[in-house]
């Protein structure tokens, strides 16, 4: 039985084990799909197509991230101060 997306983000509760982050501290994670919703937003506002597939990452750096950062790093972009690639 395959899901649609739709489905996957409706029934998603926390971060999914990711096996390029097996480590117990999780910042770097965070800070990826940080980079991964920023960046899927971009791409697919400038092609003109639906930015709803992007709302998985959004919902990973909200629950592994401490709000302090996400609040500082979007002040960064805003600043265009920010250290990641967008």
């Amino acid at each position: 039985m395959a899901e649609t997306m739709d489905e996957k983000i409706k029934n998603y509760r926390t971060a999914p084990f990711d096996a390029r982050f097996p480590n117990t501290n999780q910042t770097r994670n965070c800070f990826q799909n940080y980079l991964d919703f920023h960046r899927c937003n971009k791409a697919l506002s400038t092609k003109g197509q639906d930015v709803a597939p992007c709302q998985w990452y959004q919902r990973v750096y909200k629950s592994l991230c401490p709000m302090g950062w996400v609040a500082k790093w979007d002040e960064q972009i805003e600043n265009g101060s920010f250290p990641g690639k967008i």
